[in-house]
């Protein structure tokens, strides 16, 4: 069985990078390279090239697969290559990236033995080097991947005028899926969401969604993701259009970030991530994870908190005051003493 894999990506050039990019099969030149220095790794037969994109092929435990590579020179002077397989992973943006050169393989690269592990191809010709890839009898069932790497080393000059040596690479994609039982699955392994509220009331606020997907199963994926906002009682705000999730490799991670504009401060904000994944195989269900965020219209809220203090003081100060019973009546004037007669003696 044969299975139809995303478009190849451009070859870079190493220069100390940590997370080089696997090359694709149409002839390129590494970033940074001299112009007169350009060759191509494609799949191959005894006789040259192909037109096959990638060595793609179904396997099980234990088999031996037996192929062919092309090394192509395009430049203007003889290239002296080397050659060596090594394992794939996927990069923090979601490319297909293979191992620096310093990083031993522990997956496919140890399973490719090249005929050559170093060739001389004159300018404008191409040399076809056999190899073989055998499963080890204890592989674990799904996809697989790595790359076969053409290399060449130059020394280069920096910026401030340091010399320093240049590992140049274009390679050849492997996809190997090994027989047994698939389990495809995608999580949503965190969601990130900051919201800004402008001071003017009248404004529009932001959303930025943040969210890490990563590949949970044993196959390739990729799929699409949207986002959507809600206010209170369900109310829709936005929702973003479809955005394309890279293919992940078995374990790989990728990071989206998307940012809505125009959002009323409507209080309390539902955000919704649903990412769609899908398989050349096995169609998925969507995953969906959610988070909540404030998004107060502040100097409305002051505002009306102060105006409503406002309208109490002035209730306060309408109120009649309570009545106090009136105190006994006194005379400033002397008192005058009522004298009683002593009673007579009879």
């Amino acid at each position: 069985m044969r299975h139809r894999w995303l478009p190849a990506l451009l070859a870079a050039a190493l220069l100390g990078v940590p997370t080089p990019v696997a090359a694709a099969p149409e002839p390129s030149s590494p970033a940074g390279a001299d112009p007169g220095i350009t060759w191509a790794v494609q799949p191959s037969d005894a006789s040259g090239p192909t037109g096959r994109s990638y060595f793609v092929y179904d396997a099980t435990p234990g088999q031996r697969i037996d192929d062919q590579i092309a090394v192509r020179n395009l430049g203007r002077t003889p290239l002296t290559l080397n050659l060596y397989g090594t394992d794939a992973f996927t990069t923090d943006d979601g490319s297909f990236g293979l191992l620096p050169a310093s990083q031993p393989p522990t997956g496919v690269g140890t399973w490719a033995t090249i005929g050559e592990d170093r060739v001389v191809v004159p300018p404008g010709r191409h040399v076809v080097v056999p190899f073989h890839l055998v499963v080890p009898a204890d592989a674990s069932p799904g996809d697989h991947a790595g790359g076969l790497i053409a290399s060449v080393a130059t020394v280069g000059t920096t910026a401030d005028g340091q010399r320093v040596n240049v590992d140049r690479r274009v390679a050849a994609r492997v996809y190997l899926r090994v027989a047994g039982p698939l389990t495809p699955a995608l999580q949503i392994e965190t969601l990130r969401v900051t919201s800004h509220v402008p001071l003017n009331p009248f404004d529009r606020g932001t959303v930025e969604v943040r969210y890490r997907l990563r590949n949970t199963g044993n196959v390739r994926i990729a799929g699409t993701g949207s986002v959507a906002v809600s206010g209170p009682f369900r109310w829709e705000l936005a929702r973003t259009g479809t955005v394309d999730v890279p293919e992940l490799l078995p374990g790989g991670v990728t990071e989206v970030t998307e940012r809505i504009t125009g959002l009323p401060a409507a209080g309390r904000l539902d955000i919704a991530v649903h990412v769609t994944p899908s398989t050349m195989d096995v169609p998925l269900s969507t995953v969906t994870r959610t988070h909540g965020v404030w998004a107060v219209p502040w100097v409305l809220l002051v505002l009306g908190l102060l105006a409503a203090a406002l309208a109490v003081g002035a209730i306060r100060r309408r109120r009649p005051g309570t009545t106090r019973p009136a105190a006994p009546a006194t005379t400033d004037g002397p008192v005058a003493a009522t004298a009683t007669p002593a009673g007579r003696a009879g």
